[in-house]
């Protein structure tokens, strides 16, 4: 199975911009939908984007819709998010996961495999 480690966490301005990296090792990357988490501090891991294998087809939830996007590389086993108009309620800690088969979810318990997060935080 693929291993996964995040990167890019910074402290950014409102209004901003920044792309997290995902870095998969590991075999058969290609085969892994991605999807990417945010954990509010004292909250629950949430859903803001996934990209299926095979079709690469993305979903947002609306509150990320049209200024989040996710994208991978196969070649270099990367997969990136990049996060447009960052407002404060965007500051977490960021995770890449990834499940083994072709379904985007939204729910974190439907992903076995976890980096160990960034941090991203957004001031006002």
């Amino acid at each position: 199975q693929v291993q996964l480690v995040e990167s890019g966490g910074v402290l950014v301005q409102a209004g901003g911009s920044l792309r997290l990296p995902c870095a998969a090792s590991g075999r058969a990357f290609n085969s892994y939908t991605m999807g990417w988490f945010r954990q509010a501090p004292g909250k629950g891991r949430k859903f803001v984007a996934a990209m299926a294998t095979s079709t690469n087809t993305t979903y947002y939830p609306d509150s990320v819709e049209g200024r989040f996007t996710i994208s991978r590389d196969n070649a270099k086993t990367m997969v990136y998010l990049q996060m447009n108009s960052l407002n404060p309620e965007d500051t977490g800690v960021y995770y890449c996961a990834a499940r083994q088969t072709p379904v985007i979810e939204t729910h974190p318990n439907t992903y076995p495999i976890w980096g160990q997060g960034t941090q991203v935080t957004v001031s006002s």
